[in-house]
């Protein structure tokens, strides 16, 4: 396996992003997007999960995005699509299926990639349901938890411990600064269409992050006829924490569209 590390894909906000090739040629492209509730995380956490991809014979691509609250949606989101477009463009990715994956804000990301580039995702614990989840609580009261320990190196380490309604409410209107209008469009829901791609969701079933959103995009999808795959997983863990469960359903997710 080959780490480049700190690529420039975008000098004017000083983006960089590290790539992971294996030894062989490369069946497949994998754009893992990091987690952080969109205002913490770095592309370095997600070196363990790359390496799991690389094993499976996937080139992937890890990159770091703008943060709020200095940068609001649509930042990350713009990043992002930077990023998929530094991909398609690289020689080792040229020709090659490209796939997305994310964990909760990374997950977020990575259905935006589905939805509006048409690649199939894996989405872990994603933040889906916003806009309505925030207006349908008002009874929550938003409360960033101190107690998160966003900065440990491993993603799978981050976030373990069940629902947090208030820390929810926080970080989602932390990603608009409480501009509800700027929120409703910041919810992927309102992007489905018959032209996005195939999305896997896993999402535990008492966690940080609502299956509320999974089930309503699952919904949406299949009434454009795009076809889903949803893995509920019983338990309070978020996102990469349950890995060895998701894992396995991801990679035949993402193998089915690679035979077609």
């Amino acid at each position: 396996m080959k780490i480049t590390q700190d690529i420039i894909y975008d000098s004017g906000n000083d983006l960089k992003l590290d790539t992971y090739a294996p030894d062989t040629k490369p069946k497949a492209t994998l754009l893992l997007i990091h987690g952080g509730g969109w205002f913490r995380g770095d592309k370095e956490k997600e070196s363990f999960l790359a390496e799991k991809f690389v094993n499976e014979g996937f080139f992937v691509v890890t990159p770091n995005y703008r943060l709020a609250p200095a940068d609001l949606y649509p930042s990350a989101l713009t990043d992002v699509f930077n990023a998929y477009a530094w991909t398609k463009k690289n020689t080792l990715a040229a020709n090659m299926p490209i796939f997305a994956l994310g964990a909760s804000a990374g997950g977020n990301l990575a259905v935006e990639l589905a939805l509006q580039k048409g690649i199939p995702t894996a989405s872990w614990s994603g933040i889906i349901d916003m806009y309505d989840w925030v207006t349908q609580h008002p009874e929550v009261k938003a409360v960033m938890n101190k107690e998160q320990h966003f900065d440990a190196h491993e993603s799978r380490e981050i976030d373990q411990d069940g629902n947090n309604d208030q820390f929810y409410k926080w970080f989602i209107l932390n990603y608009v600064r409480n501009d509800l209008n700027l929120l409703k469009s910041a919810t992927p829901l309102t992007r489905v269409s018959s032209k996005s791609g195939p999305i896997f969701l896993a999402n535990s079933l008492h966690e940080l992050v609502p299956i509320s959103g999974v089930l309503k995009l699952q919904q949406a999808l299949a009434d454009v006829d795009v076809p889903s795959d949803v893995k509920l997983i019983s338990g309070t863990v978020h996102g990469e924490g349950y890995w060895e469960l998701a894992l396995p359903q991801t990679l035949a997710f993402f193998s089915s569209y690679l035979a077609n």
